[in-house]
């Protein structure tokens, strides 16, 4: 009987550290009315499955059943509760430690990498996934669909070294290889602390609304480092001393965004 109440207990303990975990991953999502998907159910059942273990072999087990010359032993209602309050607290831990790796593994399964820059065409089309909104959130707090904006991100070069003001790097677009677009592009830079990159000529993106200078085939350079270009300056993204990151944004992209075929250049560096 002692440990049918302690399973049941136990039950109790992991039906709300199953609750806790949704509840945790909710929160993260920005949404409590999100529906629940399968794998949170597994995950809830899996929690539960732990709780009713915890109370069999921490209630159940303790108590022994009573003999002749021993007499029934029952655990205090102090005990009961602590032991209670334990398996919360290391279930609410367990399920937000498997709530933030799912959702760091869904936000990283749902991004595309290439030469070097990752994107992603699901923020903002998440519709009832909780996973798959907690993973947008984690990346990004705040994004447009597709259709309006498309976000790329960088921090390594074409050789997949970090980026660094220490180095000089050159962006090439060739002719026509300008981010399609029915808006503007933005290419913004970020110190290691996410920070806008301060400098003497106060310039924090480039882009179409910029008066880059083309080359004489029409192609386009953007330069990036730390010291002005000498006769390139117009082109200049001015680079911190340390280590940064590059975003790019086209707003109301192209079909070649919207359908993947369009593909970032590589971040190049040069001597």
């Amino acid at each position: 009987m002692n440990k049918l109440k302690g399973t049941i207990t136990g039950g109790a303990v992991g039906f709300i550290i199953g609750i806790t975990g949704l509840l945790l991953l909710r929160a993260e999502a920005g949404s409590t009315g999100a529906a629940r998907t399968p794998l949170m159910t597994i995950i809830t059942i899996i929690l539960l499955i732990i709780g009713a273990a915890i109370g069999y072999f921490m209630l159940g087990k303790t108590t022994k059943p009573p003999t002749i010359s021993q007499p029934p032993k029952i655990m205090s209602k102090t005990k009961i509760i602590a032991v209670i309050a334990l398996g919360i607290i290391v279930g609410a831990v367990l399920a937000f430690l498997t709530g933030g790796a799912i959702i760091y593994y869904v936000a990283h399964s749902m991004e595309t990498t290439v030469n070097g820059w990752s994107t992603t065409l699901n923020y903002g089309e998440w519709g009832n996934n909780i996973l798959l909104r907690a993973a947008s959130s984690q990346v990004l707090t705040a994004a447009n669909v597709p259709e309006e904006a498309v976000y790329w991100s960088t921090t390594v070069d074409s050789t997949g070294t970090k980026l660094s003001g220490t180095h000089d790097y050159i962006i090439h677009f060739p002719a026509g290889g300008l981010p399609p677009n029915n808006a503007f592009w933005s290419l913004t830079m970020e110190d290691s602390n996410y920070y806008m990159v301060n400098n003497s000529i106060n310039r924090y993106n480039l882009g179409s609304l910029s008066n880059l200078t083309p080359n004489a085939d029409g192609s386009v350079d953007i330069y990036l480092q730390n010291a002005p270009p000498s006769g390139n300056e117009s082109n200049w993204l001015p680079a911190p001393s340390g280590d940064f990151q590059l975003w790019l944004r086209a707003y109301l992209p192209g079909p070649a965004i919207l359908n993947g075929s369009y593909q970032v250049p590589p971040v190049v560096e040069v001597n």
